[in-house]
């Protein structure tokens, strides 16, 4: 390296653990140890702007390994993106632009929010994906484009590596032949309890190898020079490759090469060292000019004739009276937006219409597909049984760019990471399992909701009524364990009406979102809207004169406590029935459109065939009737029997709870 680089990629490491000495807080040894391969990635390899962050056709580069934010911090202030020192300044401080792991929104050049390791990996295949798709698209219009052609770079450590999460998304992306995903490895072999072999034996290249990618080696991690060698192999590589590149964490530092110098500031005499041994004289979160303005100087020098005769280019195809197709595909590459008409004041059913919801479900998917070539998805091997296969659509394969219906095989933790990848490219999502299965996608699910990113997850099979299928296919927990997570809007539909408002809201919403479903044969209720869908409940059928009772209920059992009210008045009880497909949403109404639905002094009883616990936010006191057991394997009547929720035994406490409050 010339003595400016050799400059400058030492200033990195310093200012990285300035920041991490300043904050008292964070992770020097990655910052030390890995800053070549970062440099190697900004100053010689990404085609990027940072005056223009959101540049379509940019390299992306996710930091997996989202512990190195601080190194990660320090490259985008020095690479030029609107970063100050005054942010660096602010690392780990409360609304700063420099959280203490990535965070996307927050900071300007960050692809994505990571931390939790394994999913930046699993987002990352995601995102190789969303550019394959495009790229596709644009062929269609353009044979031999070259308006869509980026890389997806990612940061792994030895930690990424083993969650089962990059295991699922590296055998996928193996699979698919992701070409445009490149992978670096921090291979110092360490983690934060000490040496790696205490927990692993694996031959990661070897590995990877089995799993259809390319492997690469540098032996030396300290010589971005043989770093740069391996990404142009890997340039020109017809698969995803990983690069093992074995660095030394926390080099330099009193405790290099030990899992000490992880996750715990320097101290100051070894900070002094520091500066003696990299020959960097600058005080505490200062760089010299002459460091920022090479790897600057040198990034604008690489990219900038690409950069301007892609603007170029993008314009004049713009200006050419492009297609329609084309037109909406420049629309979507400019503004990453997707706008798709869709309102539920447009769909008449008939009044005896009746089929399973997931049936319904698929139907209006398959409306949706028709009108844009934008929304995409698929399931954790369940796309027949969840029916949310894309009827007119292809297949994503490794041969058929344009599919969009993504097999994510028995993946599903997998799955919620890559589709938040293909959301952050600008994609509406979406996802499909049993409602049961939801625990395995969990953590990709809050990442999902974390980052408001337009997922929408679908579940079926949504109560113990799958019965002969027995417990560890009926879903009890899981409701409310969906209701929990901020920022998810959780949707479970009566009927066809209120799928159809569903996805009214979800068109009009650019949020995560989850649906679920019965399995269940669903006859269209009097009285069930699409519109008052859209506002979390509404009432379904009004009391005839005084109002004994507010029954709430939701999904399939809309229909049994239709059924019981219409058997209580009968009996001289006058009930007033609501349906409440989104408990969360109809809870964020003002408080004068929830009293209108629920009268502040009436006697609430909910019925929903899963845990109570969420429902005591509305019921009156011991008036919350669900299911608090775990089911059983039986017929679907035996098994409602044993678990207290056939429409008798409802009725009985519906009854109870009237004589008691």
């Amino acid at each position: 390296m010339n003595p400016d680089a050799t400059h400058s990629l030492n200033s990195l490491r310093i200012l990285s653990v300035d920041m991490i000495s300043y904050a008292k807080s964070g992770h020097p040894g990655i910052c030390l140890g890995a800053a070549p391969i970062m440099f190697s990635a900004y100053v010689d390899n990404l085609m990027i702007n940072p005056i223009d962050p959101k540049w379509p056709n940019r390299d992306r580069f996710v930091m997996s390994a989202g512990h190195g934010s601080a190194l990660l911090y320090a490259m985008l202030f020095m690479a030029g993106y609107d970063l100050t020192i005054d942010d660096l300044v602010g690392f780990r401080k409360l609304d700063s632009k420099t959280p203490g792991h990535p965070e996307y929104g927050v900071t300007p050049g960050v692809e994505t929010s990571t931390g939790p390791l394994g999913q930046g990996f699993a987002n990352a295949v995601g995102m190789a994906i969303a550019e394959k798709y495009l790229a596709a698209l644009v062929e269609e219009e353009i044979p031999k484009q070259k308006l869509i052609n980026y890389y997806i770079y990612c940061l792994v450590s030895d930690g990424d590596l083993m969650e089962g999460v990059a295991n699922e998304a590296a055998a996928l992306a193996g699979h698919l032949g992701l070409e445009n995903l490149i992978v670096l490895y921090d291979s110092n072999d360490i983690t934060l309890d000490g040496e790696l072999k205490k927990a692993s034996s694996e031959n990661i290249i070897q590995k990877f190898i089995t799993l259809g990618w390319e492997v690469d080696y540098v032996s030396e991690g300290n010589n971005p020079h043989e770093i740069n060698k391996a990404i142009e192999r890997a340039k020109i590589n017809r698969k995803p490759t990983l690069i093992e590149i074995k660095t030394v964490i926390g080099r330099g530092s009193v405790h290099e090469g030990k899992n000490l110098v992880h996750g715990k500031p320097l101290t100051k005499e070894d900070m002094i060292n520091l500066r003696k041994k990299y020959n960097i004289a600058t005080n505490t979160l200062e760089i010299t000019e002459n460091a920022v303005k090479y790897v600057r100087t040198t990034i604008n020098n690489r990219t900038r004739d690409t950069y301007n005769a892609w603007k170029k280019y993008f314009e004049s195809l713009k200006n050419s009276n492009p297609s329609d197709n084309l037109k909406k595909i420049l629309d979507f590459i400019e503004t990453g937006e997707v706008n798709i008409p869709f309102s539920s004041s447009n769909f008449k059913i008939q009044n005896n219409y009746s089929e399973e919801l997931r049936e319904s479900n698929s139907k209006i998917m398959n409306i949706i597909s028709e009108r844009t070539k934008f929304f995409l998805g698929g399931s954790a091997d369940l796309g027949t049984s969840c029916h949310t296969l894309l009827l007119k659509e292809i297949d994503f394969s490794r041969k058929e760019r344009k599919g969009r219906n993504l097999n994510f095989g028995v993946r599903e933790h997998a799955m919620g990471a890559i589709l938040n990848g293909i959301s952050l490219s600008g994609f509406r999502t979406f996802a499909s399992t049993f409602l049961v299965f939801s625990d395995y996608l969990k953590p990709s699910l809050r990442m999902t909701c974390l980052m408001n990113l337009p997922v929408t997850y679908i579940f079926t099979h949504d109560s113990v009524a799958v019965s002969q299928d027995g417990p560890t296919h009926e879903p009890v927990e899981q409701l409310a364990m969906l209701r929990t997570i901020p920022n998810l809007t959780v949707f479970r539909p009566a009927d066809i009406n209120e799928v159809i408002g569903c996805w009214d809201y979800i068109l009009s919403h650019k949020k995560p979102v989850a649906i679920s479903l019965s399995k269940e044969e669903a006859h269209i209720l009097a009285g069930t809207s699409g519109l008052g869908t859209k506002q979390g409940g509404y009432i379904v059928k009004r009391e005839t004169n005084k109002l004994d009772a507010v029954l709430v209920s939701t999904g399939i059992d809309l229909t049994t406590t239709y059924l019981i009210s219409e058997e209580l008045r009968a009996k001289g009880i006058d009930t007033r029935l609501v349906s409440m497909p989104s408990l969360d949403l109809f809870l964020s109404q003002n408080k004068e459109y929830q009293e209108g639905i629920i009268p502040k002094d009436a006697k609430v009883i909910t019925v929903e065939a899963s845990s109570t616990l969420p429902w005591y936010r509305i019921a009156s006191k011991d008036c919350a009737i669900g299911i608090d057991t775990f089911g059983y394997s039986g017929t679907k009547e035996k098994v409602l029997n044993k678990v207290g929720f056939d429409y008798d035994t409802i009725l009985s406490k519906i009854e109870e709870c009237l004589k008691n409050n």
